[in-house]
């Protein structure tokens, strides 16, 4: 059986945003510092993450030698924290629907404060890291139904 041209077309138009939607949600399952930080241990060096994201926020060096400790911290999104959320498909349509009217301005995403803790050793390369909210339990709370 033959499909006529313009259901092939459709077919073929739907199969290439399933692909490319499925790309995008497997490359943004987490915020991207994640990523950067997994891959980068046992790799980047202190002028690496200091090129990247800045001046670290605090920095604890040794005097006697040791690991060095530095925290960042950062205001993430729930579409950052958590992209397979379906909440993250009514924010995006209302977005879109306020891009597409002049006068309304879309809700404005909640952010939440998240701290990135980097450990380097004494070679200055990141040993370990871990992210956290800045107050335990903040997102927890303000999400609560």
């Amino acid at each position: 059986m033959r499909f006529p041209r313009q259901a092939a077309r459709v077919f073929m138009s739907a199969l290439c945003l399933a692909v490319a939607i499925g790309l995008l949600q497997a490359g943004c399952s987490a915020p991207w510092r994640d990523g950067y930080f997994k891959k980068g241990l046992n790799r980047l060096s202190q002028d690496d993450v200091r090129e990247k994201l800045g001046p670290p926020h605090t920095a604890k060096t040794p005097a006697l030698g040791g690991d060095t400790v530095w925290t960042y911290r950062f205001a993430l999104s729930d579409k950052e924290l958590d992209p397979w959320n379906p909440a993250f498909l009514a924010d995006a349509s209302q977005s879109v629907s306020a891009l597409m009217s002049k006068n309304q301005e879309g809700p404005k995403p909640t952010l939440y404060c998240y701290r990135y803790t980097l450990t380097f050793n004494e070679e200055k390369v990141l040993k370990h890291w871990k992210r956290e909210e800045c107050v335990p339990g903040t997102r927890d709370t303000l999400t609560a139904k």
